[in-house]
């Protein structure tokens, strides 16, 4: 393939479970209409953000992957619009162990797997070690009708070698599906410098795998409720974006508005791109053996 169009759905998340669904469907068709063939949507798409607090009560939020409501209505959808879909949710897993995880469905409604998001983080309003226990299932690329998509989750974005490793096992692209946005104590004095770190290291990712790379993020204002917390709110900061090999964005959503972009990705440029610029040719793996360490004393 030349061409992979992806679409990425933009939303402010609904109260339920069910409600998001029934609102993200017309965004998926809207988006296969536009001629996306990969559609990822964002972070827990059927969810609020429900780790700003910790709550046992939110356990109740999960479902399994597959088998549940979500991933059965999105296998119907795919098949229907002939689309893979990238659709991330609170996975109930059993024996109470529960993950943050993305299915992976391709564009005949089958269902190829899915990515467990691997690196948790813990900061104030978001409290996800309380619910989520880290993937095991390592970082995997999915051969999918319409190209190979790595798919990592949010607070993996940060990392380069989970990047690095999901390129090296083929990655035609890299979808991270995000919830993240501005603290009100904090957006005044660094609004601007946390969103400029957090498009910036994922471009920087675009290039130093010569891949292109999406982020999809949610938007709008939302009211923790409970908790010491109770009464603020996260505002998430939307801007989902594509980015290209070179790390230029060719597509980005507002910041206060949802969106469906559909983006087509230049697979011959990307190919041209690794051959012109052969980072995975000059890598030394022999000199790397220090990454296996927590720090290098």
């Amino acid at each position: 393939m030349d061409t992979l169009t992806l679409g990425l759905i933009q939303l402010a998340a609904a109260e339920t479970p069910a409600e998001n669904l029934r609102k993200t469907l017309p965004r998926v068709e809207e988006a296969a209409a536009g001629g996306a063939q990969v559609i990822a949507l964002q972070e827990l798409f059927t969810t609020r953000y429900f780790c700003a607090t910790q709550d046992p009560a939110r356990f109740d939020l999960a479902e399994p992957v597959p088998g549940g409501p979500a991933t059965r209505e999105l296998q119907a959808a795919a098949k229907r619009l002939g689309v893979v879909i990238i659709a991330p949710l609170f996975e109930r897993r059993g024996a109470e162990v529960y993950h943050n995880t993305a299915a992976v469905i391709d564009a005949d409604g089958s269902f190829l797997g899915k990515y467990r998001k691997q690196h948790i983080p813990q900061d104030p309003a978001f409290e996800e070690k309380f619910y989520f226990t880290p993937g095991d299932g390592g970082f995997r690329v999915w051969r999918t009708a319409f190209g190979k998509i790595g798919v990592l989750i949010c607070w993996d974005q940060w990392f380069p070698e989970a990047a690095r490793l999901t390129a090296l096992a083929g990655a035609d692209v890299l979808i991270y599906p995000t919830a993240i946005g501005w603290l009100p104590a904090e957006k005044a004095a660094l609004g601007a410098a946390q969103h400029c770190a957090w498009e910036t290291v994922q471009r920087g990712h675009a290039v130093a795998n010569g891949c292109h790379v999406a982020a999809v993020n949610r938007v709008g204002i939302e009211t923790t409720t409970g908790g010491a917390a109770a009464g603020t709110g996260t505002e998430f900061w939307g801007q989902s974006f594509v980015a290209d090999p070179y790390g230029r964005v060719i597509a980005r959503a507002p910041a206060d508005a949802e969106a469906v972009l559909v983006v087509p990705c230049d697979l011959r440029e990307q190919r041209e791109f690794r051959r012109i610029w052969p980072f995975f040719r000059d890598r030394r793996v022999d000199a790397y053996g220090d990454l296996t360490k927590v720090l290098v004393d």
